[in-house]
């Protein structure tokens, strides 16, 4: 079981208490200042510029009751939370109460330097537990977050139990990354994760007409999770009790989402009509409109609104209910602006209240309009937030630094290898010459393990579960990949869903901030797929995931595999992300020296992620030329590190052919071609384009970034025209002709591929040494 507490620290005694009131008041307080923040950054804050400033009071308004309820009767300090991304100011609200966010946070909701959009564990003065904000992606992390919680616990201690809830729209469910996760196998066993479904039936546009709660319910019961339904309050179950209820409940469960949400607008005499003649016959009709004779307008006006998600005592008994044995989900139906005067409105997803409707809401929830942040009057209100705040503590945890990750191996290059198998050989030596650091990497596959080289990786550390389990192919003589799983290994193995993969990463790479234990994730997937998997991991970054992502193989090079499997644009795309470095090494040295320092940038505040672009292509590795004095190992190795190196100087040059990864061979044999016709060619290897590109841009004064590597790679005295080439597309290291103001040719991959030889492949789209050849020929003429 991973759901305990000790009883002195266990919530969910308010409602057993009799304190729904109590309960009550702070909904109310939290559903006003959730409103009254978005109404002042949009129309009482000065706004020169006249954007929209935007905000979801209807979207938050659903989501009251149930964040009410759970912080306020349930939460521990060990449960995490992700919050729906539009309900931001809701957690805001609770925060506030709560005495962790002052109230001069409440009127800079999207303001610069103030609260964000979206709950940001990076980016927000409040502190939230996930970043959400990317509608399908926040839902999914607190699954990740579990697992990675179990895993810093198998291996380190320290993490503790606590459930992990995702309070999400039932909108956000139509996201394919919501059933990739719960499709996963490893996720079954997860008793710790809570889904709360603010099931409002509402999208940004419309209420949305074929939403079915059974259909919905039967998808996560065929994963295997519990479901539970809030579906109605404690009014409308009081009436449904009365004769003539049957006939009433069951006219409510067939209406269709548009024909429910249409009685929200109705007067009373409209709505008795609606009730009554949509009804399955002449008998169940007669039936309800005697029940609703005995029923009054302000009673039969609150009836329809009382779904199950607003209704308290309905959500605690909910939580009571749930089996910590697997993952759970609530469906919490709810009215999207329920309290507010837009509520059930099809269109009031950015809508806002008007100073009137403001005003009349103050009154009804005894708040203030002139004073609007003004504190809860001091009695039980006040003392139940008090109390959740000393229950809610957590002390930080003590940050354990990562070892010292070593610089260098000291290997010499020898045969003939791929920078492909050269991951796996590294992660082996750095089990034998780092342990400590080698027992922090954990490696993440989506069922590419052994295609991706990690073999003898995975057979030394092993697969990580829960509970060790029988290897059953362990006496087969014929079986390479020992398949071990047990708490202590190192590797975890996803099905084939790279959102999944880089959600995983993003929760991993998170753990020296939220446990205090640094991980060193690595993940692993064919390159062509880091576009599908860009989103997500994205946006793990940006919430303070730091992982390395290892693309392989890559490009056209990889041959026969076709078009299908070839990467063009990944390159640029390794420049392009926030928060991350990007290496194309192209030899075995250049490989475990680029690792090595992404390593180094790992589990630690001010930490970066990586992106590795390798190839399947055997090169000779004596092509490297690697300085045999140590001094010159060592400028070789930073220079790699740093983004670019001299790989051919030419007496005489008349240009400079600056490759990257698997095309530097062709790079040397174009340089070679050239000097036999008389024409000397510089060749510049490099790694990290996009180390050298900030490099350019800090010696033009935009920003920081060591210069030292330009001055190496591309000297002011050796300036000449350029050819570029790699396998991917040209325009990634077309910057390079800048550096000095060259003339220049760009040669890559600029079309979908096919299948065959990669001779034929890199003749096809121009990036052979004849092509190299033929365009530093017309530079030099």
């Amino acid at each position: 079981m991973y759901r305990t507490a000790e009883p002195e620290t266990r919530a969910g005694q308010v409602a057993g208490r009799g304190g729904l009131g109590v309960l009550r008041e702070i909904e109310r307080r939290v559903l006003w200042l959730s409103t009254a923040m978005i109404h002042h950054a949009n129309r009482v804050r000065p706004n020169p510029d006249g954007l929209k400033v935007g905000g979801h009071q209807a979207s938050s308004a659903s989501m009251v009751s149930i964040m009410t309820s759970l912080w306020f009767d349930r939460l521990t300090a060990g449960d995490r939370v992700s919050v729906k991304p539009h309900a931001s100011p809701v957690l805001h609200a609770i925060n506030h109460l709560l005495g962790t966010l002052p109230a001069s946070y409440l009127t800079t909701l999207r303001e610069f330097g103030g609260l964000q959009s979206y709950p940001s564990r990076t980016k927000d003065p409040d502190p939230a537990d996930y970043s959400t904000g990317s509608v399908g992606i926040g839902a999914t992390a607190p699954i990740w977050g579990a697992l990675a919680r179990r895993y810093v616990e198998a291996h380190f201690g320290g993490a503790g139990t606590g459930r992990q809830y995702s309070l999400l729209g039932d909108a956000e469910l139509d996201e394919g990354a919501c059933w990739e996760a719960l499709l996963d196998p490893q996720v079954a066993e997860l008793g710790e994760i809570v889904w709360i479904v603010d099931f409002n039936r509402q999208s940004l546009d419309r209420v949305v007409p074929g939403v079915g709660g059974t259909r919905l319910h039967g998808m996560f019961a065929a994963a295997g999770w519990q479901v539970i339904n809030v579906k109605y309050g404690a009014l409308l179950d009081e009436l449904f009790a009365r004769p003539g209820g049957a006939a009433l409940r069951a006219r409510i469960d067939a209406m269709s989402n548009p024909e429910y949400q249409r009685l929200l607008r109705c007067g009373p005499a409209d709505l008795r009509a609606r009730l009554r003649d949509g009804a399955a016959g002449p008998r169940d009709a007669a039936e309800i409109a005697r029940l609703l004779a005995g029923v009054d307008d302000p009673t039969l006006h609150a009836a329809v609104r009382n779904l199950g998600g607003h209704d308290l005592a309905a959500l605690c008994r909910a939580y009571d209910d749930i089996d910590d044995g697997r993952p759970t989900v609530i469906f919490a139906y709810t009215v999207k602006g329920h309290g507010l005067a837009t509520e059930g409105h099809p269109q009031n997803h950015s809508s806002l209240l008007s100073a009137e409707q403001l005003a009349e809401l103050a009154a009804r929830v005894g708040a203030d309009p002139a004073d609007p942040w003004a504190p809860l009057p001091d009695g039980p209100a006040a003392a139940l937030c008090r109390d959740t705040a000393r229950r809610l503590h957590r002390t930080p945890p003590a940050a354990q630094p990562v070892p010292e990750v070593p610089a260098d191996f000291g290997r010499e290059p020898r045969g003939v290898a791929t920078t492909q198998a050269a991951l796996g050989r590294t992660l082996f030596d750095l089990t034998r010459q780092a342990p400590g650091v080698g027992a922090r990497v954990v490696t993440v596959s989506p069922d590419v393990s052994s295609s991706t080289n990690l073999g003898g990786w995975l057979n030394k550390v092993g697969v990580f579960a829960g509970a060790e389990r029988p290897d059953w192919f362990d006496d087969d003589a014929e079986t390479i990949l020992h398949w071990r799983e047990r708490p202590t290994g190192q590797h975890i193995e996803l099905g084939i869903a790279e959102t999944n993969l880089v959600g995983l990463l993003g929760e991993l790479g998170a753990t020296w901030s939220r446990w205090g234990q640094p991980l060193l994730p690595i993940g692993v997937l064919y390159d062509p797929f880091v576009e599908r998997a860009l989103e997500p991991w994205s946006f793990g970054i940006y919430a303070g995931g730091q992982s390395i992502l290892v693309g392989t193989p890559s490009g056209v090079t990889l041959g026969p595999e076709g078009g299908a499997h070839q990467s063009i644009k990944t390159p640029s795309i390794g420049i392009e992300q926030p928060g991350c470095t990007a290496y194309e090494p192209a030899f075995a040295i250049d490989l475990e020296w680029c690792l090595l320092a992404a390593l180094g940038r790992l589990g630690r505040p001010g930490g970066r992620s990586a992106y590795l672009r390798l190839s399947t292509r055997p090169v000779d590795q004596t092509l490297a030329a690697l300085p045999a004095d140590p001094a010159g190992r060592e400028l070789r190795r930073r220079q790699a590190v740093a983004g670019a190196y001299p790989l051919r100087r030419d007496e005489r040059p008349a240009v400079t052919i600056a490759a990257m990864g698997a095309v530097v061979t062709e790079a040397l044999a174009a340089a070679r071609r050239l000097g036999e016709l008389g024409i000397g060619a510089d060749v510049v290897c490099l790694t990290s384009p996009g180390l050298v590109f900030e490099a350019l841009r800090a010696c033009g004064g935009h920003g920081e970034a060591p210069t030292w590597v330009l001055d190496q790679a591309f000297p002011a005295g050796r300036a000449r025209p350029m050819v570029t080439v790699l396998d991917g597309h040209p325009h990634t290291l077309a910057f390079l002709a800048g550096v000095h103001q060259v003339p220049a040719t760009h040669l890559g991959v600029t079309e979908f591929g096919q299948s065959g030889a990669i001779a034929d492949l890199y003749r096809h789209h121009g990036i052979d040494a004849e092509a190299i050849v033929a365009a530093a020929l017309d530079l030099a003429d």
